[in-house]
Protein backbone atom coordinates (compact mmCIF):
# COMPACT_ATOMS: atom_id res chain seq x y z
CA UNK A 1 0.00 0.00 0.00
CA UNK A 2 1.56 3.43 -0.82
CA UNK A 3 2.43 5.55 1.95
CA UNK A 4 0.65 8.88 2.31
CA UNK A 5 2.63 11.85 3.68
CA UNK A 6 1.12 13.16 6.38
CA UNK A 7 -0.37 16.65 7.05
CA UNK A 8 -1.00 19.19 9.61
CA UNK A 9 -3.26 22.16 8.34
CA UNK A 10 -3.24 24.39 11.56
CA UNK A 11 -5.84 27.99 11.07
CA UNK A 12 -4.25 31.07 12.76
CA UNK A 13 -5.67 34.55 12.29
CA UNK A 14 -6.97 33.71 8.92
CA UNK A 15 -10.34 34.31 7.48
CA UNK A 16 -9.84 30.65 5.78
CA UNK A 17 -9.74 32.28 2.55
CA UNK A 18 -6.83 30.18 1.70
CA UNK A 19 -8.65 26.83 2.69
CA UNK A 20 -11.49 27.43 0.33
CA UNK A 21 -8.96 28.27 -2.65
CA UNK A 22 -7.33 24.80 -1.91
CA UNK A 23 -11.12 23.05 -2.11
CA UNK A 24 -11.21 24.51 -5.97
CA UNK A 25 -7.80 22.26 -6.97
CA UNK A 26 -9.64 19.87 -9.21
CA UNK A 27 -7.73 16.71 -8.99
CA UNK A 28 -8.55 16.86 -5.61
CA UNK A 29 -8.95 12.98 -5.51
CA UNK A 30 -5.43 12.29 -6.83
CA UNK A 31 -4.22 14.59 -4.23
CA UNK A 32 -5.99 12.77 -1.28
CA UNK A 33 -4.52 9.83 -2.45
CA UNK A 34 -1.21 10.80 -1.95
CA UNK A 35 -1.43 12.90 1.34
CA UNK A 36 -3.66 12.70 4.44
CA UNK A 37 -4.62 15.08 6.79
CA UNK A 38 -4.39 14.46 10.80
CA UNK A 39 -6.12 17.80 11.07
CA UNK A 40 -8.02 20.14 8.38
CA UNK A 41 -10.11 22.59 9.87
CA UNK A 42 -12.87 22.08 6.72
CA UNK A 43 -11.85 18.67 5.61
CA UNK A 44 -12.61 15.45 7.57
CA UNK A 45 -9.57 13.98 9.23
CA UNK A 46 -8.81 11.43 11.32
CA UNK A 47 -7.52 13.43 14.43
CA UNK A 48 -9.75 16.96 16.14
CA UNK A 49 -7.92 19.92 17.35
CA UNK A 50 -8.26 19.22 20.83
CA UNK A 51 -6.76 15.39 19.75
CA UNK A 52 -3.91 17.70 17.86
CA UNK A 53 -3.00 19.86 21.10
CA UNK A 54 -3.39 17.11 23.97
CA UNK A 55 -1.41 14.63 21.91
CA UNK A 56 2.11 14.78 19.71
CA UNK A 57 0.49 12.87 16.71
CA UNK A 58 3.39 12.11 13.77
CA UNK A 59 3.00 13.68 10.57
CA UNK A 60 5.64 15.18 7.98
CA UNK A 61 4.32 18.55 6.86
CA UNK A 62 3.11 21.41 8.83
CA UNK A 63 0.64 23.83 6.91
CA UNK A 64 0.24 27.14 8.47
CA UNK A 65 -2.91 29.36 7.36
CA UNK A 66 -3.29 32.93 9.16
CA UNK A 67 -1.27 35.59 10.91
CA UNK A 68 0.18 34.56 14.65
CA UNK A 69 0.45 36.08 18.00
CA UNK A 70 0.83 34.56 21.03
CA UNK A 71 -2.26 35.97 21.98
CA UNK A 72 -4.16 33.89 19.64
CA UNK A 73 -5.47 30.51 20.72
CA UNK A 74 -6.82 27.49 19.89
CA UNK A 75 -8.66 24.53 22.11
CA UNK A 76 -7.23 27.40 24.42
CA UNK A 77 -3.65 26.98 23.67
CA UNK A 78 -1.55 29.33 22.10
CA UNK A 79 -1.33 28.65 18.31
CA UNK A 80 2.19 29.71 18.92
CA UNK A 81 2.73 26.89 21.18
CA UNK A 82 1.30 24.64 18.81
CA UNK A 83 3.67 25.68 15.90
CA UNK A 84 6.83 25.29 18.40
CA UNK A 85 5.39 21.58 19.14
CA UNK A 86 4.58 20.36 15.82
CA UNK A 87 7.71 21.80 14.54
CA UNK A 88 10.40 19.71 15.74
CA UNK A 89 8.08 16.44 14.84
CA UNK A 90 7.58 17.58 10.68
CA UNK A 91 9.97 17.56 7.73
CA UNK A 92 8.45 20.80 6.22
CA UNK A 93 6.68 24.02 7.52
CA UNK A 94 4.44 25.94 4.77
CA UNK A 95 2.98 29.16 5.34
CA UNK A 96 0.13 29.01 3.35
CA UNK A 97 -1.30 32.68 1.79
CA UNK A 98 0.27 35.91 2.47
CA UNK A 99 -1.46 36.49 6.20
CA UNK A 100 0.85 33.58 7.68
CA UNK A 101 3.97 34.65 5.63
CA UNK A 102 4.25 38.50 6.52
CA UNK A 103 1.31 39.05 8.62
CA UNK A 104 -0.93 40.33 5.61
CA UNK A 105 -4.67 42.24 6.38
CA UNK A 106 -4.14 40.66 10.10
CA UNK A 107 -1.74 42.90 11.24
CA UNK A 108 -4.55 44.91 11.74
CA UNK A 109 -6.39 42.49 14.42
CA UNK A 110 -7.05 43.82 17.89
CA UNK A 111 -4.03 40.46 18.74
CA UNK A 112 -0.38 42.04 19.82
CA UNK A 113 2.73 41.79 17.96
CA UNK A 114 0.56 39.56 14.84
CA UNK A 115 2.69 39.10 11.90
CA UNK A 116 3.99 36.07 9.75
CA UNK A 117 5.58 33.26 10.91
CA UNK A 118 9.27 34.77 9.70
CA UNK A 119 8.30 38.28 8.31
CA UNK A 120 6.29 41.55 9.56
CA UNK A 121 5.83 42.94 6.48
CA UNK A 122 9.18 42.86 4.96
CA UNK A 123 11.02 43.05 8.11
CA UNK A 124 12.42 39.50 8.78
CA UNK A 125 11.48 38.44 12.68
CA UNK A 126 13.93 37.30 15.09
CA UNK A 127 11.68 34.55 16.57
CA UNK A 128 11.63 31.32 15.20
CA UNK A 129 14.77 31.08 13.48
CA UNK A 130 15.62 27.71 14.05
CA UNK A 131 12.88 26.79 11.55
CA UNK A 132 14.15 28.85 8.86
CA UNK A 133 15.53 25.87 7.36
CA UNK A 134 12.28 24.00 7.88
CA UNK A 135 9.90 26.87 5.80
CA UNK A 136 8.68 27.48 2.70
CA UNK A 137 6.10 30.18 2.06
CA UNK A 138 3.50 30.58 -0.37
CA UNK A 139 2.07 34.02 -0.34
CA UNK A 140 -1.23 34.74 -2.13
CA UNK A 141 -4.11 36.21 -0.99
CA UNK A 142 -5.56 33.44 -0.81
CA UNK A 143 -2.25 31.13 -2.94
CA UNK A 144 -3.23 29.69 -5.78
CA UNK A 145 -4.02 26.39 -5.35
CA UNK A 146 -1.91 24.67 -7.76
CA UNK A 147 0.61 26.82 -6.13
CA UNK A 148 0.21 24.74 -2.99
CA UNK A 149 -0.18 21.80 -3.99
CA UNK A 150 2.93 21.83 -6.58
CA UNK A 151 4.95 22.49 -3.56
CA UNK A 152 4.16 19.84 -1.11
CA UNK A 153 4.32 17.29 -4.32
CA UNK A 154 7.61 18.74 -4.32
CA UNK A 155 8.40 18.15 -0.83
CA UNK A 156 7.01 14.42 -1.18
CA UNK A 157 9.53 14.02 -3.95
CA UNK A 158 12.46 15.39 -2.31
CA UNK A 159 13.08 17.96 -4.62
CA UNK A 160 15.23 20.97 -3.65
CA UNK A 161 13.37 24.24 -3.86
CA UNK A 162 15.33 27.33 -5.09
CA UNK A 163 13.82 29.97 -2.29
CA UNK A 164 13.81 33.76 -3.05
CA UNK A 165 14.04 35.98 -0.03
CA UNK A 166 10.91 35.52 1.59
CA UNK A 167 11.57 31.58 1.49
CA UNK A 168 9.10 31.54 -1.28
CA UNK A 169 9.70 28.58 -4.73
CA UNK A 170 11.44 30.62 -7.52
CA UNK A 171 8.94 28.49 -9.42
CA UNK A 172 6.35 30.56 -9.00
CA UNK A 173 7.86 33.49 -7.62
CA UNK A 174 10.17 34.08 -9.74
CA UNK A 175 7.82 35.85 -12.24
CA UNK A 176 5.92 39.33 -11.91
CA UNK A 177 2.46 39.19 -12.61
CA UNK A 178 2.64 41.66 -15.04
CA UNK A 179 4.87 38.25 -16.86
CA UNK A 180 2.22 37.02 -19.06
CA UNK A 181 -0.72 39.70 -19.02
CA UNK A 182 -2.80 40.12 -22.20
CA UNK A 183 -2.72 43.62 -21.77
CA UNK A 184 0.91 43.60 -21.82
CA UNK A 185 0.90 46.08 -25.57
CA UNK A 186 -1.29 48.51 -23.78
CA UNK A 187 1.29 49.14 -21.48
CA UNK A 188 4.14 49.47 -23.71
CA UNK A 189 2.44 51.99 -25.75
CA UNK A 190 0.87 53.58 -22.49
CA UNK A 191 -2.26 52.82 -23.50
CA UNK A 192 -4.72 53.36 -20.35
CA UNK A 193 -8.44 54.00 -22.01
CA UNK A 194 -9.14 51.26 -19.36
CA UNK A 195 -12.80 50.47 -17.92
CA UNK A 196 -13.58 48.05 -15.01
CA UNK A 197 -14.02 44.82 -16.65
CA UNK A 198 -13.64 45.49 -20.26
CA UNK A 199 -10.60 43.74 -22.61
CA UNK A 200 -8.77 46.96 -23.55
CA UNK A 201 -6.35 49.42 -21.81
CA UNK A 202 -3.54 49.30 -19.13
CA UNK A 203 -4.63 49.77 -15.61
CA UNK A 204 -1.09 50.38 -14.12
CA UNK A 205 -1.01 54.09 -15.37
CA UNK A 206 -4.04 55.36 -13.75
CA UNK A 207 -6.29 52.15 -11.99
CA UNK A 208 -3.57 50.94 -9.31
CA UNK A 209 -2.24 47.47 -11.14
CA UNK A 210 0.55 46.49 -9.05
CA UNK A 211 1.36 43.65 -11.63
CA UNK A 212 4.62 45.10 -12.43
CA UNK A 213 5.96 45.08 -9.47
CA UNK A 214 4.12 41.57 -7.94
CA UNK A 215 5.78 38.70 -7.87
CA UNK A 216 2.78 36.00 -9.02
CA UNK A 217 2.30 33.30 -11.50
CA UNK A 218 -1.27 34.28 -11.32
CA UNK A 219 -0.99 35.26 -15.63
CA UNK A 220 0.86 32.24 -16.21
CA UNK A 221 -1.11 29.81 -13.58
CA UNK A 222 -4.42 30.74 -14.40
CA UNK A 223 -7.16 30.31 -11.98
CA UNK A 224 -9.87 27.69 -12.48
CA UNK A 225 -7.35 26.98 -14.83
CA UNK A 226 -9.16 29.88 -17.26
CA UNK A 227 -8.75 33.79 -16.11
CA UNK A 228 -6.69 36.10 -13.47
CA UNK A 229 -7.62 39.20 -12.14
CA UNK A 230 -6.48 41.28 -15.12
CA UNK A 231 -7.53 39.00 -17.62
CA UNK A 232 -11.12 39.57 -16.44
CA UNK A 233 -10.46 43.58 -16.05
CA UNK A 234 -9.41 44.33 -12.58
CA UNK A 235 -5.97 45.56 -11.27
CA UNK A 236 -3.68 43.08 -9.71
CA UNK A 237 -3.80 44.20 -5.95
CA UNK A 238 -0.42 42.67 -5.56
CA UNK A 239 -1.52 40.34 -2.92
CA UNK A 240 1.85 38.42 -2.67
CA UNK A 241 3.83 41.00 -1.63
CA UNK A 242 4.88 41.62 2.08
CA UNK A 243 3.19 44.97 2.69
CA UNK A 244 -0.69 43.84 1.09
CA UNK A 245 -2.90 45.21 1.73
CA UNK A 246 -2.51 49.09 0.70
CA UNK A 247 -4.81 51.79 0.26
CA UNK A 248 -6.30 53.54 -2.67
CA UNK A 249 -6.15 49.92 -4.12
CA UNK A 250 -7.95 51.03 -7.45
CA UNK A 251 -5.99 54.44 -8.10
CA UNK A 252 -2.47 54.85 -8.87
CA UNK A 253 -0.02 57.16 -6.69
CA UNK A 254 1.74 59.17 -8.89
CA UNK A 255 4.51 62.03 -8.10
CA UNK A 256 5.17 64.33 -11.20
CA UNK A 257 2.70 62.33 -13.22
CA UNK A 258 5.13 59.65 -12.63
CA UNK A 259 3.79 56.47 -10.99
CA UNK A 260 5.49 56.25 -7.51
CA UNK A 261 6.15 52.39 -7.61
CA UNK A 262 7.56 51.50 -11.28
CA UNK A 263 8.20 48.02 -12.65
CA UNK A 264 10.53 45.73 -11.12
CA UNK A 265 14.44 46.86 -12.41
CA UNK A 266 13.26 50.29 -13.75
CA UNK A 267 14.46 53.30 -12.37
CA UNK A 268 12.95 56.94 -13.01
CA UNK A 269 14.62 58.08 -15.56
CA UNK A 270 14.89 55.00 -17.68
CA UNK A 271 11.53 54.98 -17.29
CA UNK A 272 10.47 59.06 -18.36
CA UNK A 273 12.63 58.26 -21.62
CA UNK A 274 10.58 54.89 -22.32
CA UNK A 275 7.68 56.59 -21.51
CA UNK A 276 8.60 59.84 -23.95
CA UNK A 277 9.29 57.11 -26.80
CA UNK A 278 6.06 55.27 -26.71
CA UNK A 279 3.66 58.47 -26.29
CA UNK A 280 5.44 59.32 -29.93
CA UNK A 281 3.61 56.39 -30.61
CA UNK A 282 -0.40 56.19 -32.19
CA UNK A 283 -1.43 53.08 -33.05
CA UNK A 284 -5.43 53.38 -33.80
CA UNK A 285 -6.14 49.52 -33.52
CA UNK A 286 -4.74 50.15 -29.57
CA UNK A 287 -7.84 52.84 -28.89
CA UNK A 288 -10.55 50.85 -30.74
CA UNK A 289 -12.71 48.04 -28.64
CA UNK A 290 -11.30 44.59 -29.40
CA UNK A 291 -13.86 42.87 -31.02
CA UNK A 292 -15.63 46.58 -32.73
CA UNK A 293 -15.99 46.39 -37.02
Amino acid sequence: MKKKMRVLWLSAIACNGNTHSFLNYPYMEQFLDDFEFIYHPVIDSEYSLEDIVSKEIACDILLIEGAISKEFKRADVSVVEIIEKYSKIVKKIVTVGTCATFGGIFRESGYEETSGLHFDQEEPLKTHQDLLDKTISVSGCPVHPEVLVNTLYAIKKSVALKLDNFLRPKEFYAYTVHNGCTRNEYFEYKVDNHRFGELEGCMFYDHGCQAPFTHGSCNKILWNEVNSKTRAGLPCMGCTEPAFPRQNLFSTKKNMAIPENLPVGVGKRVYLTLAGISKAFKIDRLEKKLFDD
